[in-house]
């Protein structure tokens, strides 16, 4: 018998660098929804924050600067999630880029 030297093509992943990196798009974004509720009421989500905060301690100094309610929901399929009444979309934003929580590019703004 005779043994060839044949390397078998695998599966390449040409963004595998790019994920281990600290390139620009490379860290997970920050999604902020909004939810229609029932009339003019509505519901702001804000999901995809590191797993290392405090998501309490966030919620809280939310909700004293915007002056709303909310709470934190535990999700089985995208983890821990910050809910507040209204539409604080751009406000919260514009809070966790000057805590120094998220970058301008990380945060995805979805709705009307």
């Amino acid at each position: 018998m005779v043994e060839l030297d044949i390397q078998i093509p695998s599966a390449f992943d040409p963004f595998a660098e790019a994920k281990d990196s600290d390139a620009p798009g490379a860290k997970e974004n920050i999604h902020i929804r909004i939810q229609q509720r029932n009339g003019k009421k509505s519901l702001t989500t804000v999901q995809g924050l590191k797993k290392e905060y405090s998501y309490e301690r966030i919620l809280k100094d939310l909700k004293k600067d915007f002056c709303c309610n909310g709470n934190v929901v535990q999700d089985k399929e995208l983890g821990k999630i910050i809910q507040l009444q209204g539409d604080q979309r751009k406000k919260v934003s514009q809070f966790l880029v000057q805590t120094g929580i998220a970058k301008k590019e990380q945060i995805k703004i979805h709705g009307f």
